[in-house]
């Protein structure tokens, strides 16, 4: 079958042709670098480090770049409340990002390129467009002017006349038209700046990863992706400014995934309702949360809670356990049956169920399938050596993709937990939050390891 996805432009299902055969290039939109990764931002992660997986796969070459967007007014405000430069605190931010990537089993993307060092780009992409009639300066700033577009709501559906509606002029912008949004903008005092045509200043949002796919993929980009929140008006207005300064297609594919949610509402931490990467790969691991997240469509939105999250550790723990029974019984299985139907047929349905969109949670269920026919077999003693094998070799494969087994079994992920809540006690005990020490102490106790205090650190052991 041949692999099809949801483009969010066309709002169907499309047969996937890259530009160049056998060759993707894909770009995601990053996150915005002032303040820890939460949750919400390990979804779309964890979303697209399945798609590329499965891409690399299917055989393509991909290129797959992921953004920074290091210089922005979160950044500046939460960077001046520190007393330090922004691009200090969005370095130590990506140090953290990366760590918590690391541990979610994030595979790297081939360039993490930033706004901060992307300047030449932007600016030179910013004055092609005022060249091209597309944008104009004011006041030491530089917007683009809708109107002239040739399209608009490619992506979102809004028409013109729905933007004017809802668009709005900032104090000290100095637009012709309410609707125009910046390219560049005129610093101001005391804020960091880079030098340009049209004075010191600052790019505006969506220009940097105009100015990112450019560079690093080409004119037209094969998947651009995201959150469902950046379709208006960040990606629509990617569309407006590539597709003018670079008169081609900007975009083949777009693919957007859900949201997380609490309450039905977005995680963010502007409504204060997140949970950390951190803090929860301590209390559940790696492979729990991938699981959580893959076991539903990567499109839809997903509605948080503790106890989902508990329950797909435990789903987890079925195809955990088949696995580790199946290694365990490599030397002594004595049956006959060597399963070659039975996994040719199971891998042929997972990768079917892959092909219809990267619809992770139906090809997990086929892995249950798989898990139940393999206990069967198990327990009529009914696998040969090869058959065990070829059963193991399908979990492998299916992990190679989705990475939430452990190869070591359940032990290593539970001490794996152990040493991320140990990290964390240590953390609170250097700031004197003793009352958290405690209380991860407590936690500690309550999955049977006890801990000891010592001058040459803390050591621990099963109760």
């Amino acid at each position: 079958m041949a692999l099809v996805l949801h483009n969010t432009q066309t709002k169907k299902k499309e047969p996937f042709e890259p530009l160049d055969a056998g060759k993707v290039g894909i770009y995601v939109c990053g996150v915005t670098v002032y303040d820890e990764s939460h949750l919400g931002h390990a979804k779309s992660a964890i979303n697209f480090d399945v798609i590329v997986r499965y891409l690399r796969h299917k055989g393509y070459q991909v290129n797959h770049v992921t953004n920074f967007t290091d210089v922005d007014d979160k950044i500046i405000n939460r960077a001046n409340e520190m007393g330090i430069p922004p691009l200090q605190l969005s370095q130590s931010v990506i140090e953290n990002y990366f760590r918590d990537m690391d541990a979610l089993k994030i595979k790297r993307a081939s360039v993490y390129p930033k706004a901060s060092e992307t300047m030449p780009e932007i600016i030179a992409m910013v004055k092609g467009l005022i060249d091209k009639g597309y944008a104009y300066e004011s006041g030491g700033s530089v917007y683009f002017s809708v109107t002239k577009a040739k399209v608009y709501g490619k992506l979102s559906g809004q028409t013109l006349d729905q933007m004017q509606a809802g668009a709005r002029v900032e104090p000290g912008e100095d637009k012709r038209d309410p609707m125009d949004f910046a390219l560049w903008k005129a610093a101001k005092p005391g804020e960091i700046s880079w030098d340009s045509p049209w004075g010191k200043g600052r790019p505006g949002w969506h220009i940097e990863c105009s100015a990112m796919c450019l560079k690093h993929i080409g004119r037209t980009v094969d998947i651009h992706g995201g959150g469902t929140e950046l379709v208006f008006p960040h990606h629509e207005n990617e569309i407006l400014q590539s597709e003018a300064y670079n008169d081609a297609t900007f975009v083949r594919y777009w693919m957007h995934n859900g949201l997380l949610t609490i309450d039905e509402e977005k995680m963010s931490k502007s409504l204060k309702n997140y949970f950390l990467i951190k803090d929860l790969l301590a209390r559940f691991g790696p492979e729990v949360i991938r699981f959580y997240i893959l076991n539903a469509s990567y499109r839809q939105p997903l509605d948080y809670t503790e106890k989902s999250l508990e329950e797909s550790g435990k789903a987890l723990d079925r195809l955990q356990n088949t696995y580790d029974m199946l290694k365990s019984s490599s030397e002594s299985a004595t049956g006959t049956d060597d399963a070659s139907v039975l996994c040719d047929k199971a891998w042929r349905d997972f990768e079917a169920r892959m092909d219809d969109d990267f619809s992770t949670r139906e090809a997990i269920a086929v892995m249950y399938d798989l898990s139940r026919d393999a206990n069967r077999l198990l327990t009529e003693k009914g696998l040969s050596r090869m058959g065990v094998q070829n059963l193991v070799g399908v979990f492998d494969r299916f992990n190679a993709l989705f990475d939430v087994l452990s190869s070591a079994g359940k032990a290593k992920a539970v001490d794996g937990k152990v040493e991320e809540l140990l990290r964390l006690r240590k953390e609170a005990r250097a700031r004197k939050d003793f009352a958290e020490a405690d209380r991860i102490r407590k936690e500690l106790a309550e999955i049977g390891v006890e801990i000891q205090d010592t001058r040459d650190g803390t050591v621990w052991k099963r109760k």
